[in-house]
């Protein structure tokens, strides 16, 4: 949220004895000295100084916390209801690449068992299906066993490809948490409400060396 001021002085007060001690109360009472040196200070330095700070998480620690452990970036930016998608998406990731993980290293020995002409090493016996459950590896013709074979290897390969792509989005996924934590720490106190709203105070200016004590009109804008 942005904030543009514009302030009017509208008279000078020359400390002169031609205004009593009861009217130079009055006036400080009307325009309390402390609170606009606050707003003073809030225009020459761009920010007002509270004593209960409003939190604003740092970027860097948030980016920190999210690579060490996915999740602690959305915590540490308060930002909770974002641990469910964090958490279910990488408890998804990970089930993926375990399904597909035991589907390979299956595929994977029975085919090397059935191309090693080994008749102890018969793991591929559990990958039948079709015809080559009805008949004995030995009544098997050429064509069958090479069919059979081609099988197992293009099963082999589709396994190990979505293995190989749910690391590749596990790695993203972790990559997307920790960017998501960058943003939202920088955007933490970033204001998207239509307050377009004009809002009018008097301010009290101090006598300087160059300038008698005034009184002003301050108009911010919220935008």
């Amino acid at each position: 949220m942005q904030q543009f001021c514009l302030i009017f002085p509208v008279c000078c007060l020359a400390q002169t004895g031609n205004l009593s001690g009861k009217d130079s109360i009055s006036v400080a009472e009307k325009f309390p000295i402390q609170t606009d040196t606050v707003r003073i200070d809030s225009l020459v330095n761009g920010k007002i100084k509270s004593p209960h700070e409003k939190f604003k998480p740092s970027s860097t620690k948030a980016v920190l916390f999210s690579a060490i452990f996915p999740g602690l970036g959305q915590i540490y930016n308060r930002k909770y209801w974002k641990l469910p998608l964090v958490y279910g998406s990488f408890i998804g990731c990970i089930y993926a690449i375990t399904w597909n993980g035991n589907q390979y290293n299956g595929y994977r020995n029975a085919y090397l068992d059935f191309i090693d002409n080994d008749p102890k090493t018969n793991s591929w016996d559990d990958y039948r299906y079709g015809n080559y459950l009805n008949l004995d590896y030995d009544s098997w013709s050429d064509v069958m066993k090479s069919s059979f074979g081609d099988a197992l290897k293009s099963a082999k390969d589709y396994y190990r490809r979505y293995r190989d792509m749910s690391y590749i989005i596990t790695i993203g996924v972790y990559a997307l948490c920790i960017i998501d934590a960058y943003v939202d720490a920088q955007l933490f106190d970033f204001d998207i409400s239509p307050d377009l709203s004009l809002h009018v105070a008097p301010i009290l200016f101090d006598r300087t060396a160059y300038s008698s004590r005034s009184v002003g009109m301050q108009l911010s804008f919220t935008f």
